[in-house]
């Protein structure tokens, strides 16, 4: 077991930023929470410092609750670069606000509990860093303070108390009958345990789990708060949570026993998400609704590996992969919002790419890349789930997964076709500089990872694998 307290340097890194952002945030005035927002950048580069310094370790554990191997390693370096392109997009959005300091706060808080839920493998730390993780984002969605994000904020705080008490409910009955909340003991105490019994308590954590992500069926709260909220809260809440859920739900899965058949109920739960994502997304108008939906249809990719678990030595690689190219190709996408903040139906969008030929540019590689279009980032990311997921013998779930990336491309183009057509000339004074530096920087991060993507996974894949 290691104790040592630099172990979590990147993890105490984002505490003390969101602390030290909401105390300065508290004490300087308002043109001056610039300051507030160097603190936060400057503890998630600590934090991704000693991110990369764990990257490709050896498994450790620290108190036997918290996992130092590489899939923390990546994790830590997925939602720390995530979270300093939310704050780049979100300059513009909150430089000067009433609550821009407890916007990073909260960005960081957040962003710390994606972090805990992905790495631990203690039960009741699962449970803590999910309120960790869950509760700021009721006040992100809500600090708009719009008719609109108040009811956001309010649909995913009675949602989110619901999952969560299921999430407590099934700890409750796992570590009834396994004897355990650590996964490592628990994985035997439940080889004997009675089915009915392991499968309810699941079925709970689960779903706890699949809220935070944003999967079926606790995805309800999702487009209300990605169309309400405001662009750096909606840019987070659709990208971060998802990189810690996902991966917990994996590390959860390699230690439930054989007596229940969790790798058909991750398949079908899959398989409804994608499907129910894309088709709630082609009858939108609102892009940032649009958006929303569709971050509930790459979840169900993203479950592909996790359905396989223990089946397919690629699924960890490649669930990690894609995580990481599904993060900067929606960030991206965001960020072109973030950047046209008057622009929020489809129609507005029209001409677009010829007033801001980058900006269209970087629209166009975020969508192709969400379809997963090649060379793009989510293009390779979908190829490793796909092959894992057929490697552990869920070949019709591939053919359900290839036949919902056909059809996401139309309402993808439904968004590009008035983008790319002429229109009136742009107003003056309409481009947000920071969003759009940030959309041209992710939307060539997409490009330049759909290119190297193939080498990374060659080389991440055998320390991974094991």
């Amino acid at each position: 077991m290691n104790e040592d307290p630099l172990a979590l340097l990147p993890e105490i890194a984002l505490l003390a930023g969101a602390v030290l952002s909401l105390l300065s945030g508290s004490f300087l005035p308002r043109r001056r929470q610039w300051v507030a927002r160097l603190i936060a950048v400057a503890a998630l580069l600590t934090a991704g410092v000693g991110a990369a310094l764990t990257v490709g370790g050896p498994t450790r554990t620290v108190f036997d609750a918290f996992a130092l191997d590489a899939a923390n390693g990546i994790v830590r370096l997925v939602v720390v670069a995530a979270t300093l392109l939310v704050i780049g997009l979100g300059v513009d959005e909150l430089a000067g606000t009433t609550r821009e300091s407890e916007t990073y706060a909260l960005l960081l808080l957040s962003a710390l509990g994606a972090v805990v839920v992905a790495s631990t493998t203690d039960l009741l730390v699962l449970l803590v860093s999910f309120l960790l993780g869950s509760i700021p984002l009721y006040g992100l969605i809500g600090m708009a303070r719009s008719p609109g994000s108040a009811e956001a904020a309010l649909k995913t705080y009675l949602l989110g108390a619901l999952f969560g008490i299921l999430l407590m409910l099934g700890i409750t009955v796992l570590y009834g009958v396994g004897g355990s909340t650590s996964y490592g003991q628990l994985a035997a105490g439940l080889r004997n345990a009675p089915p009915a019994a392991v499968a309810a308590g699941v079925v709970g954590v689960l779903a706890g789990l699949l809220f935070k992500a944003g999967g079926v069926p606790g995805h309800f709260w999702v487009p209300d708060a990605t169309q309400a909220a405001g662009t750096t809260a909606s840019a987070f809440l659709t990208t971060v949570p998802k990189v810690g859920a996902l991966v917990a739900l994996y590390r959860l899965v390699m230690v439930l026993p054989g007596s229940v058949d969790w790798p058909l109920l991750v398949a079908v739960l899959a398989a409804l998400t994608m499907t129910l994502g894309n088709l709630a997304a082609f009858a939108q108008t609102d892009v940032r609704r649009l958006l929303g939906w569709s971050t509930v249809s790459q979840v169900g990719y993203l479950l592909l590996p996790v359905a396989v678990a223990g089946r397919s030595a690629q699924a960890l690689p490649s669930l990690l992969l894609y995580l990481g190219c599904y993060a900067v190709t929606n960030l991206t996408a965001f960020a072109v919002v973030a950047a046209l903040p008057r622009r929020r139906t489809l129609e507005e969008y029209q001409g677009m790419a010829a007033g801001h030929r980058w900006l269209g540019a970087a629209l166009l590689l975020s969508l192709l890349s969400l379809v997963g279009t090649p060379p793009t980032a989510v293009f390779i990311g979908k190829l490793t789930v796909f092959s894992a997921a057929w490697d552990g013998g869920f070949a019709w779930l591939v053919v359900v997964a290839a036949a919902n990336t056909v059809a996401s491309l139309f309402y993808y183009l439904r968004w590009i076709a008035p983008a790319f057509r002429g229109g009136p000339a742009p107003p003056a004074g309409e481009r947000r500089p920071f969003a759009a530096g940030a959309a041209v920087l992710a939307g060539g991060s997409v490009l330049a990872l759909g290119l190297a993507a193939g080498l990374v996974s060659s080389l991440v894949e055998g320390p991974l694998a094991g």
